[in-house]
Parts: structure tokens; sequence; C-alpha cells
């Protein structure tokens, strides 16, 4: 188990709002049913947004700029004194010039929050204790000071780790030699070893738009209109997966979500939900 303020009598919660309008405040009412931003966020605190910044292809791809946006407005809103939006796009790929392409430079300055491309700075080695699969991992130096987090995950599949949720998210924040590795074998499960070592304090999954085939890059689109959000990784992923489950399109996730490798490798070390037992899902249509 993992300990988060959004939980109620040992369950994790997940709340899922339907965008039909205004999304800011479609976010807003996201983390409202979960309990509000205040459960995590104290006056000054400094506050990361991990993004989606894979690539400069078009959103699901990566992250709409204007719900990082909105997402940042809200955090700022709650009294966060900075912050700060940290990623770093795939392999041979510029991320400073993936956050100008998309757009999400220009919003960074909207929000005066510093924009750090992980590529451009040094890594340092950690020790992932609960890791199988991957046990050490070199991730970005400015992460150290990243205060809390808050993952802003596009929902979508992937062509090799069969789905992008939150727990994938954090392969942006790896050293880009390492990645490479990432993937030679046991990709699922490394990815799970992954975000165990972190504990993110909120998790935003923007699921107006997602890939229900290919992805990460590009893929047939499907529109579920929600906004998901969860105090846990597993849980929120387990929605997500659901989401994409019911468009009933040709991938690799039809199977029980339970027996998909990123989610199975999560029950295994044992963070986060481990069955439908360990979710309540808060949804308001």
């Amino acid at each position: 188990m993992i300990e988060t303020p959004y939980a109620n009598h040992g369950k994790y919660l997940v709340s899922k709002v339907h965008v039909s309008g205004d999304l800011k405040s479609a976010v807003s009412q996201s983390v409202k049913l979960l309990g509000g931003f205040d459960k995590i966020i104290a006056p000054d605190d400094t506050v990361t947004i991990k993004p989606n910044l894979n690539t400069a292809d078009p959103y699901p791809a990566s992250s709409d700029p204007q719900f990082i946006k909105v997402l940042g407005e809200l955090i700022l809103e709650a009294g966060a004194g900075k912050l700060k939006i940290i990623d770093s796009s795939t392999m041979r790929v510029s991320t400073r010039k993936v956050a100008d392409t998309i757009g999400l430079t220009q919003v960074a300055q909207e929000l005066d929050a510093e924009l750090i491309f992980l590529d451009e700075h040094s890594w340092i080695k950690v020790d992932i204790p609960r890791g199988k699969y991957m046990k050490k991992a070199s991730i970005g130096k400015p992460l150290l000071e990243r205060g809390k987090t808050v993952l802003a995950p596009c929902l979508k599949t992937h062509f090799l780790a069969r789905y992008t949720g939150s727990m994938k998210l954090f392969v942006g924040w790896l050293k880009h030699s390492e990645r490479i590795k990432l993937h030679v074998r046991n990709l699922e499960p490394k990815i799970a070893d992954l975000a165990s070592y972190y504990n993110p304090d909120l998790i935003v999954m923007d699921a107006r738009t997602c890939f229900i085939t290919g992805g990460p890059a590009s893929g047939v689109c499907s529109s579920p209109n929600m906004i998901l959000a969860s105090g846990d990784m597993v849980a929120v992923d387990v929605e997500g997966v659901r989401a994409i489950q019911c468009c009933n399109a040709e991938n690799k996730l039809q199977m029980d979500v339970w027996e998909i490798p990123q989610i199975k490798r999560a029950v295994e070390i044992g963070f986060g939900a481990q069955s439908d037992d360990d979710i309540e899902i808060i949804e308001e249509m």
C-alpha cells in the first residue's frame, strides 16, 4: 500500500469527470471529488508537473498544453509558491524543441513556471529498492528538488508497452542511454519497477482523447471525454486502461486489466491498489 490522502476507508479514490464544457472546471472538479488540492499542497510549496513530451506530435501523442496550463493555474491557486514543469523527450529528440513546437514553452511563461529539460542537465544514479528487473536508474539531477509531484499523463496505447498511463510517464525522467536497455527485454515490468521509486502526490489523467491503437506517436483516436484523478498510480491506470478497453479496438489490451504486465508487476511489488476491492470510483457525468 502507498500512503495518500486521497483514500477512503483503505480504498484508493479515483474520480472520473466527463468533460462537456470548460476544461479548467473539469480538471478542478476531478481533484475536488478526491478532497481537493489542499490535501497535498501547503502554502509556498514547490510543485512539479510531469507532462508527456515524448515527441512533438500533437495531442494525445504528447500533452495538450492547455491541459497543463489549467492544471498549473489550479496548483498555483491552491497556494503553491513555485511551479516547475520537468521532462525529457524520446531519444535523439530535443525536449526544448518539442516544448516550443507543441506550445508548452509559451504556457510555462504564462504560468511563470520553471521549465526544465533534463536532457540539458546531469544525471544521478539511484537505487530502486523494490526493483527486480530494474535495480538502478539514472534520473535527472533537478528531480532532487522537485518538491511535490503531480503527474499529468495523456492516456494512450503503446505498441511496445501496451499502454501509457501514469507509471509509464516516469520513463521520461530516465537517462536516454538507459532507455535503450529498458526496451530490450522485460519492458513492462521494468516500467513498474521504475515507477516504484517515485511516490507522486497526485495524478490527473487527460483521457478526453486517447489512442486506442498504435501509440505512442500516432494511432487511431477515440474520445472518452474524461478526466481521471487519483493519488494512486495503479488505480488510475486500471481505470484508464478500462476506458480504452471499452472501445473494443484491436490492440494489446484485450485481457483482464490485472493481468496486464505493468499492472501485474505493480501488484507484485505491492504499491498501490492490489485488486478492484482496493478502488473506490467517484464519477460525475
